[in-house]
């Protein structure tokens, strides 16, 4: 599993780092007042951050696809409800290529991707050849080989891809990030991390449209929105499949890709017992899917090793019952804050042995994107955070500026599930971690956080 620089790799960065230097992003082009944008995926997720665009006085949505007529058709009556020119249709007529054709129409200055996992590389490549810049939800790939694509093709093209990992933008993940960077908790050491989110009614329902999370077992070809096509990666697949929530911030807090690198990786999971009972205790026994085999264990472990010296643990957990979490954890030699107790303790500041509220610190640590823009996210996805992220996306379009998470933050955060299955695979062998940047992180500097813009 071991990635090796080989010569192909070594040419390929090359040649695209020449060119990327020439590009407007890399050396400031006059800001742009209004984009059109297109979005792939009208689905249950695609329709949240299409609301995001639609707000906006400064973004056209000219041109929407999807190959489900329900999904496209909710999409249209979003843009309907909020007063907006109904977009440009594509994939009306089933073409699993409608998106081919959508960005070879020459009218788009930005694409959002929100379609099955499955479908996020090679959708992205074809934008990003097409000279389309890409705001792609997670994950960025399968396979390792995905990632590796998904990567030279950027660098080939230089057209700007954002992994819209909208976590990043959490209030109090962001308040965490100004604390660590004024040296609040010292030296970083240990964090941690995850996806912990009972996903159950997530991954079966009845398969009616009106009614897309629970109400039935039914996955697959039976089952409607994830349950059509997520499924199928817990029967089979056994790995860290969601990880950039969880590493996303945890990977900002240490400066990874710029400064730092994951060098590490090992993973573990246990037995596979929640999916199979979630079936027997809502359709019975005797029901077909009561039959069908799950790879994914219920919990998966994963740890990562860095270049400076910390460690990272990510828990993915969504086949059990269980309130929703990601469990974060930032701990130094001065201190450290859990998100699960909304605690902090710093020596010499809290009472020894015990933790602060959180509360105080965030008033405190507030970073200037909540200040500036809480208002405006309000009402917004995920506690605004949907806001942000697809604020993120336009503004840094706008003023042809580098992507605050970029496709090094993306292949690096999303290729820890490939790497964790293979280490599952190897009888939980520690692997080597690729170095996408190809020795770029030690020159790079940390951007994330610092713009007020985005």
């Amino acid at each position: 599993m071991k990635q090796a620089l080989n010569r192909r790799h070594f040419l390929q960065a090359g040649a695209a780092l020449a060119g990327s230097l020439l590009l407007p992003q890399a050396i400031g082009a006059p800001t742009r007042q209004r984009l059109r944008i297109g979005m792939i995926g009208t689905g249950m997720r695609g329709q949240v951050l299409l609301r995001e665009l639609l707000r906006r006085d400064d973004v056209e949505v000219a041109a929407l696809c999807d190959i489900d007529p329900v999904m496209l058709g909710r999409a249209l009556a979003l843009a309907d409800k909020l007063g907006k020119p109904r977009p440009r249709t594509f994939g009306d007529d089933r073409d699993p290529q409608a998106y081919q054709r959508m960005l070879d129409s020459r009218m788009l200055d930005g694409v959002i991707i929100a379609t099955p996992w499955e479908w996020h590389a090679p959708m992205a490549i074809a934008a990003m050849r097409a000279k389309v810049p890409v705001g792609c939800e997670v994950v960025a790939g399968i396979t390792l080989q995905d990632h590796w694509d998904v990567l030279d093709t950027q660098l080939a093209t230089g057209t700007p891809y954002m992994l819209l990992e909208n976590v990043c933008y959490r209030r109090d993940v962001l308040a965490v990030l100004r604390m660590v960077r004024a040296g609040v908790f010292g030296e970083l050491v240990h964090l941690q991390g995850g996806y912990q989110h009972d996903l159950r009614a997530v991954k079966f329902n009845s398969g009616d449209p009106a009614k897309p999370y629970g109400g039935g077992v039914e996955f697959g070809a039976k089952g409607f929105s994830e349950a059509r096509w997520r499924t199928e990666h817990s029967v089979r697949r056994n790995g860290e499949l969601y990880p950039s929530h969880g590493i996303g911030p945890c990977a900002m807090y240490t400066n990874i890709n710029r400064g730092n690198r994951f060098t590490r990786i090992n993973s573990f999971a246990t037995k596979a017992r929640g999916l199979h009972d979630y079936i027997v205790k809502e359709g019975g026994a005797d029901h077909p899917n009561a039959k069908a085999n799950f790879s994914l264990g219920d919990v998966v472990t994963t740890t990562l090793a860095t270049e400076k010296g910390e460690t990272i643990l990510l828990q993915h957990d969504t086949s059990l019952p269980r309130p929703y979490s990601l469990g974060f954890r930032v701990q130094g030699t001065k201190g450290l804050w859990m998100d699960v107790n909304h605690g902090v303790h710093v020596e010499g500041q809290s009472k020894p042995h015990q933790w602060d509220d959180f509360q105080a610190w965030q008033d405190k640590y507030e970073h200037p994107l909540w200040r500036k823009y809480g208002a405006q996210a309000e009402g917004a996805g995920h506690g605004g955070m949907d806001f942000f992220v697809i604020h993120a996306f336009v503004e840094a379009l706008k003023a042809s500026a580098p992507m605050p998470i970029d496709i090094y933050d993306a292949v690096t955060w999303s290729a820890i599930t490939p790497l964790s299955e293979a280490s599952i695979a190897q009888g939980y062998q520690t692997l080597d971690f690729p170095d996408f940047t190809r020795g770029a992180w030690k020159g790079r500097k940390p951007i994330f956080g610092f713009d007020e813009r985005y």
